[in-house]
C-alpha cells in the first residue's frame, strides 16, 4: 500500500514549513504499518518562496500556472504514485492520530473516500457556531471538507478529479460524485471525527464579516453562479495572507 499526501499551496511561505512538518509527523503512521508514502506540494503560481520552502522540507514540488485550488489539487494528484490520495490544505495541521484513523479506514476495504471533522484555531462566536454546523452537515451528508479529503486514487481519476469550473465548493461536488461511485461499487464514505483536523482561522482575521456575508449573499441569490466566478470568490484567490 502506498499513500500520496497532496498539498495545494498559493503564496504560503508563512505557513508551509510548519504545515509540512506536521504532515511529516503524521505520515510516520504509515511506515509502521509497512506502507509507503510520498509528500507532494503543488505550487499554484506563487509569487513568494513557497516552492523553495517545500523543496527544503523534502516534498516533491509540481507547478500549476492557473491559480485555482481544484486545478492545483488535480495537478498534485496527477503526479502521485500512491494507491490512495490524501489532500491537506497548506494552512491545516493533521495529527498522527488522524492519519492513523485514515489508515484504519483504508485497511477495512469498506470505504472509497472520506474526510474529517475540523477544528478552527481561535474560532469564537459565530465562527465557532459555523464550524459546529459544518461538522454536523459533513457527517450527515458525507461531504468532506476541502482541507482534508482522502480517496482511492483510481476512483479519483475515474471521475475526473475536481471540477475546474468551480472556484469554491469543489469539495462538495467531488464528494457527491465519489458517493455515487461508492454506491455503485458497494463501498461507503466516512467522515472521521475522533481526531479532528486543526485548520487556520486566518480568513476570520483577514476578511471582515461584511465580506463573508456579501459572498454568501451572492452565492445564495445568484443560485450558485458565484461559485464559478473567480472574482466573486476573492477571499480564496486575492492573495491576502
Amino acid at each position: 500500500m502506498k499513500v500520496s499526501v497532496v498539498v495545494p499551496a498559493f503564496n504560503e511561505e508563512k505557513l508551509i514549513a510548519a504545515t509540512l512538518a506536521a504532515i511529516r509527523r503524521a505520515m510516520a503512521e504509515f511506515p509502521e504499518r509497512g506502507w509507503e508514502s510520498e509528500l507532494i506540494v503543488c505550487d499554484n503560481n506563487s509569487t513568494d518562496h513557497t516552492a523553495e520552502l517545500a523543496r527544503a522540507a523534502g516534498a516533491t514540488v509540481v507547478f500549476e500556472p492557473v491559480n485555482q485550488i481544484g486545478r492545483a489539487r488535480n495537478k498534485g494528484a496527477g503526479a502521485a504514485t500512491g494507491d490512495w490520495l490524501v489532500f491537506v490544505d497548506a494552512d491545516s495541521h493533521p495529527g498522527r492520530e488522524l492519519f492513523g484513523d485514515v489508515a484504519d479506514a483504508i485497511a477495512t476495504g469498506r470505504f472509497l473516500f472520506g474526510g474529517a471533522t475540523v477544528t478552527m484555531e481561535g474560532a469564537r462566536g459565530w465562527a465557532l457556531a459555523a464550524v459546529k454546523l459544518w461538522n454536523a452537515h459533513s457527517r450527515f451528508w458525507n461531504h468532506a471538507a476541502g482541507s482534508f479529503i482522502f480517496c482511492e486514487t483510481a476512483a479519483f481519476r475515474q471521475i475526473g478529479g475536481f471540477d475546474i469550473r468551480l472556484f469554491v465548493s469543489e469539495e462538495i461536488d467531488l464528494s457527491q460524485r465519489l458517493k455515487r461511485l461508492a454506491r455503485a461499487s458497494g463501498k461507503r464514505a466516512v467522515i472521521l471525527h475522533r481526531h479532528p483536523l486543526v485548520t487556520s482561522a486566518r480568513k476570520l482575521h483577514l476578511y471582515s464579516t461584511g465580506e463573508h456575508l456579501r459572498f454568501l449573499a451572492r452565492t445564495v441569490f445568484g443560485l450558485g453562479r458565484a461559485l464559478r466566478d473567480r472574482e466573486a470568490c476573492h477571499p480564496w484567490y486575492d492573495g491576502r495572507r
